[in-house]
């Protein structure tokens, strides 16, 4: 026999309540991926349709019901379109708390060997912190983008390959000023500089501060579909920043820097 809940006369069985609640749980990781974007509007407007059909089919409208079924049943091809950008950050997010994940008990359980050494990690975090502080310091612009699970997609067009071993020093004079690299990103991938001059994807998100600039917003805009840490230093301020899935986190220490270079690299494995 089923067990069900009795609430105000109605019976439901506990599979409708566990129904309910991934429903619910799918909505608000929906609502959180989206807040603050320009797709969030869409969204809204799409559940208010699917309100409008569930309501027009209660009062047995026939017309209307077959306007937004059909309207529903291609809508999902011009969603699939619309919203690949926020489909893939959420499969991402999913990604990275399934089992198999890099953080997960069950890689460190069955993949030891990779989570012995962090050699490689801690001297890139030192210097990248080394060059930082001289950039900020100097008031040197900089983008700095730390991939962290895998190989980066960019345009290799405008890019120049480096393929060098990270340093400070090369790091500072690579967005020197009167060096003709200075513009873009600089791309560090494993324990490697991978290119540098590189342009990327510019955030939309109108909830972004009205005073960030086209190196904070490119800095979101990598992080905002990929799993990615964009380092910032304005060449205005003098400040540091960081962006990591799409939320940009503005003044920051050294230190704060620091720690969150090894909650990235080191943490993660940890």
């Amino acid at each position: 026999m089923k067990e069900v809940i009795q609430f105000y006369g109605y019976e439901f069985r506990w599979l409708n309540v566990l129904d309910l609640l991934i429903v619910v749980f799918l909505i608000i990781q929906l609502y959180r991926l989206l807040k603050g974007s320009l797709a969030f509007n869409i969204f809204v407007g799409l559940l208010m349709v699917y309100a409008a059909f569930f309501l027009v089919r209660a009062l047995q409208m026939p017309i209307l019901t077959s306007i937004l079924q059909n309207f529903i049943n291609v809508g999902i091809i011009a969603i699939i379109i619309i919203f690949q950008p926020e489909i893939r950050k959420f499969l991402l997010v999913l990604g990275k708390k399934t089992p198999l994940s890099k953080d997960s008990f069950l890689t460190k359980l069955f993949l030891p060997d990779k989570f012995k050494s962090y050699k490689d990690e801690e001297n890139i975090i030192n210097e990248v912190i080394i060059a930082v502080s001289h950039m900020q310091a100097t008031f040197t612009g900089a983008l700095i983008v730390i991939a962290t699970t895998y190989r980066l997609k960019f345009d290799t067009a405008s890019s120049i390959t480096i393929e060098g071993n990270v340093s400070a020093k090369l790091i500072e004079s690579i967005f020197d000023k009167h060096s003709p690299l200075h513009d873009g990103a600089l791309i560090i991938v494993g324990n490697k500089i991978l290119a540098a001059k590189v342009i990327l994807p510019v955030s939309e998100n109108p909830n972004l501060p009205t005073r960030v600039g086209l190196r904070h917003r490119s800095a979101v805009g990598i992080t905002e579909h990929s799993d990615n840490l964009a380092i910032i230093v304005s060449e205005e301020r003098g400040t540091i920043s960081y962006a990591q899935d799409g939320n940009l986190v503005t003044n920051v220490s050294l230190e704060d820097l620091k720690v969150k270079l090894y909650e990235v690299l080191i943490d993660g494995y940890a």
